[in-house]
């Protein structure tokens, strides 16, 4: 994937290093668990986060961190990756304040934050263990770096558009914080699990957001090289909750579903690389499969 090496947004938050101190969700359980406790805790202030780094943990896919970390948090090493996730963020940025202009919705800049392994939000307290995820109180993504790894040597899922695509579709969220999507749905009755529920269906609109970017990315940016495409749809299908769960219990049960089955993901990921049109996004009106 092209990209300006030496980029550097002003909007990134660099807190690596500084420790978060208290106490969050618990990081243990897999990941159709975790949502449950960020609600309960927060009132569904959080948006679910990408993918339940617990699962992984849960799992024993999170490897042994500590060194790394406290590399980390000294040197604060992983340059070329600060400056590739400034470039994305910026660019979907740019996307999404001209798309959203052309639909006269005023679109307002979000701050990506860099932290390492916990950190204060305008949500709470974030843990490492949640994954990526976006606070539509503050408006703002929050990431551990290190959430790459394991995504890459764990699930098999590396590759700069993967990379990438973990950062468009937390910017998917924020679209649906500002048009009220996100109001909207938790705002709702009923259940929000369950491979039909409402926290599916944002998770999957979030991913076909991921691949509208994408589309125009390679259409009128050429910024998309052979390959790249192909590996974000292995990184959806890698944190599918059916794989996921199949990982961590040895079954699948789709009535805790928080994100979607790996097919639904990459589906609707494809979906938005294929049309490049927002409005082919809307899980609340098609059907999931």
């Amino acid at each position: 994937m092209r990209f300006d090496e030496d980029h550097q947004s002003p909007d990134v938050i660099d807190r690596r290093g500084e420790g978060g101190g208290g106490r969050g969700p618990s990081a243990a359980g897999i990941l159709p668990f975790l949502p449950i406790l960020l609600r309960s805790r927060f009132g569904w202030v959080i948006i679910v986060a990408f993918v339940g780094y617990s699962a992984l943990k849960g799992i024993g896919l999170t490897g042994k961190q500590g060194a790394a970390q406290g590399q980390h948090a000294s040197a604060k090493p992983d340059t070329e990756l600060v400056h590739f996730v400034s470039f994305v963020l910026d660019d979907t940025q740019t996307f999404w304040t001209t798309e959203m202009q052309a639909h006269q919705v005023a679109y307002r800049h979000t701050k990506l934050v860099l932290f390492t392994d916990s950190t204060q939000t305008g949500c709470g307290f974030g843990e490492a263990a949640t994954g990526p995820f976006y606070c539509p109180q503050d408006e703002r993504v929050y990431i551990d770096l290190g959430f790459y790894r394991e995504l890459s040597q764990r699930l098999g899922a590396g590759g700069d558009f993967a990379q990438a695509y973990v950062i468009a579709h937390e910017m998917g969220h924020h679209i649906q914080k500002l048009l009220g999507t996100s109001d909207r749905v938790h705002g709702k009755r009923g259940s929000a699990e369950g491979a039909d529920g409402p926290s599916v269906r944002l998770e999957l609109q979030a991913d076909c957001y991921a691949g509208v970017w994408g589309y125009h990315a390679n259409k009128y940016r050429h910024m998309i090289e052979p390959g790249d495409f192909e590996a974000g749809l292995r990184a959806a299908s890698a944190i599918g909750d059916d794989r996921l769960q199949r990982m961590s219990q040895g079954y699948v049960s789709p009535d805790s579903f928080t994100h979607g089955s790996s097919s639904e993901r990459s589906g609707w990921l494809r979906r938005g690389l294929e049309t490049g049109d927002p409005k082919q996004c809307d899980t609340f009106r098609d059907r999931l499969q």
